[in-house]
């Protein structure tokens, strides 16, 4: 759950309400369990998601850098070059689907081989 919460510090343009409250949520979600609570915790759900906005927007205004500005660009090219050296096969999935079950894994007759000779499992 927490891969969703982006970092929101010094920003052009600067952070929205919005990405500040969506960040919240994301992080009372990853400490309560819940994605979505039931009737009986919603009100304290939703008090500490408001609470979380308050505080990070308060921690936002409050600080400081003599660092220029990020770019959302150039932020999101960085995150995904990582994403794609974490998660090589991902790429390989993506260029050779039939060997892939529609879960994205080896199908149940077993290892699979790529057109280009590796196994699928």
């Amino acid at each position: 759950m927490c891969r969703n919460i982006k970092m929101l510090f010094n920003f052009d343009p600067p952070v929205t309400e919005d990405e500040i409250r969506a960040a919240s949520l994301q992080f009372v979600r990853k400490v309560s369990g819940f994605s979505k609570p039931s009737k009986t915790n919603e009100a304290a759900f939703l008090a500490a998601v408001d609470e979380i906005s308050a505080a990070s927007t308060r921690l936002l205004g409050a600080l400081e850098t003599s660092a220029p500005p990020r770019s959302r660009e150039e932020e999101a090219a960085k995150a995904k070059a990582r994403s794609a050296e974490r998660f090589p096969d991902a790429r390989q999935a993506q260029k050779f689907p039939d060997a892939r079950g529609a879960q994205g894994f080896p199908d149940a007759r077993g290892a699979q081989e790529f057109p280009d000779g590796r196994s699928a499992a």
